[in-house]
Formats: structure tokens, sequence, C-alpha cells
């Protein structure tokens, strides 16, 4: 798969073993001129070398929850580059309290602010990227099987990632006409320092590689690959998706043998 010549921005590496990192990577290796970001100047140094590995020509801060800062990342992209390709976003976040409790018990504010920043920031990337994309691009973001059925201990992450991965396909329905598609990729199981905040994440691998239909978890190469693809125009045909890279852990039911 080829990228040469396309620009893309890459939104979520906190380290090295973040899924958006193993997706920067091989987005970079096909070529692509890469933008990247970084929360705030805690993560900075964290994020920094990768970006220098993978040469990114834009490196800017961004917190969502920031006013102005995501429109601040889109204005240095359209100074510099003045058009962009693709897009690839890994932002989610919820309250300790709320992540690790009840969705019964889940604050309003939490609630909202999780929404805002998991889900909404995606949409407003939308926005964002729609008048930079005047050849037709690709959206991609990252979702998990909670938004489709019940995990222990995902608890709000439920929820918002459904709405997630609906807004996936009304921005698929309303950007299509210009050749802008959309989807998201439905990680499994992998050890990111993301997954570290949900409890007992060790049952949720061991599950995986017990009942999926490889018998294993996968790596995060394996996302970022499908990254690649979805990134290329081997995907031009697919838009409004959810691609699932979790070693086909969500076609099981109730198997018992």
């Amino acid at each position: 798969m080829n990228l040469t010549g396309k620009k893309g921005l890459v939104m979520g590496v906190a380290n090295q073993h973040s899924l958006a990192w193993a997706s920067a990577k091989r987005l970079r290796s096909a070529g692509a001129a890469l933008a990247m970001t970084y929360l705030d100047d805690k993560a900075k140094p964290f994020v920094e070398p990768l970006a220098q590995e993978v040469c990114a020509e834009i490196f800017e801060p961004c917190n969502v929850n920031d006013e102005g800062s995501l429109e601040a990342v889109f204005e240095q992209i359209a100074e510099q580059w003045d058009r962009l390709d693709f897009c690839f976003h890994s932002i989610a976040w919820a309250r300790k309290d709320d992540l690790h409790g009840r969705l019964t018990d889940c604050s309003a504010e939490g609630f909202a602010e999780s929404m805002l920043v998991s889900c909404h920031s995606f949409i407003r990337m939308a926005h964002l990227a729609e008048p930079l994309m005047r050849d037709g691009g690709s959206l991609t973001t990252l979702s998990f099987f909670g938004a489709e059925r019940v995990v222990d201990h995902y608890n709000v992450m439920g929820p918002v990632k459904a709405a997630l991965e609906s807004s996936v396909r009304y921005l698929a329905h309303e950007l299509g006409p210009k050749a802008i598609r959309v989807n998201a990729l439905s990680a499994g199981a992998v050890a990111t320092r993301a997954a570290s905040g949900i409890e007992h994440f060790d049952e949720l691998l061991n599950e995986t590689s017990t009942k999926a239909p490889l018998r294993r978890t996968i790596d995060a190469d394996e996302v970022g690959r499908a990254a690649l693809f979805l990134a290329s125009d081997y995907a031009s045909g697919v838009t409004g998706e959810t691609m699932h890279v979790d070693a086909g852990y969500h076609i099981e039911g109730m198997v018992f043998h």
C-alpha cells in the first residue's frame, strides 16, 4: 500500500504502546506525511521522540477539552499543508469514579465529559477536516466490543463508544457525497496505557485468548495495519463500517466446547 504524497493527522499517541502509535508507524512506512498531537507538557516527553521517529512535519499540543485547541491544530495544518487526506482518532477518557463504578451511578457531568472527549471530538475533527479534504479522504476512529455487548468493568465507556460507532455511520452518510469515508476500528484487548484504566483487564485478555476463534489476543501492529488499509485506496469502497480487529472474538456467543 502506497500513501506517498498523502498527508494525515494522527491523534491519541500517549507512548510507544499506543494503538495510535502502531498506526502512525504503519502510515508513515507507506510513505504518508504525518501530523501528530500530544495531550500536554506532561505527555510531550513521551510523544516527541515518537513524532521525530516518523518525521512528523507538524507536532502540536491538543487537549480537546480546551476551547480552541483542536481548531488550532487544524489551522496549523491548513497553513502548512492546505490539505488533508486522512485522520486517525484515538482519543477516549472517563473520570475514574465513573469508569470504575456502575453506569447506574454515573454522574451527569462525568457522562457528558466522557462523551465530549471520546465521541464529540471525532465529530469536531470531521467538521474541521471536511474543508481540507477537497479531493476526498478518510476518517478513522477507535472503538471496542463494549459498544455492542456488555463487557464487565467497561461501564460508562460502553454507551459512549456505542455513540461513537453510531456517529461513524451518520458522518459517513453526510460526508460520502464529498468522497470522505468514515470508519471505526473495533480493536481487541491490547495492553495499552488506556486499557490499564479498566479494572481486571488481565481477565479480559485471558477471556479473549480462551474464546476468540484464533485462540489468542491481537497485537498493536495488527490494528496499525488495519488503519493503513482504511486510509489507503484499497478501502475506497468502504465507509460507515466498524471493522473488528479482535481475533474474531466478537462473533462468539454461547460456546460450550
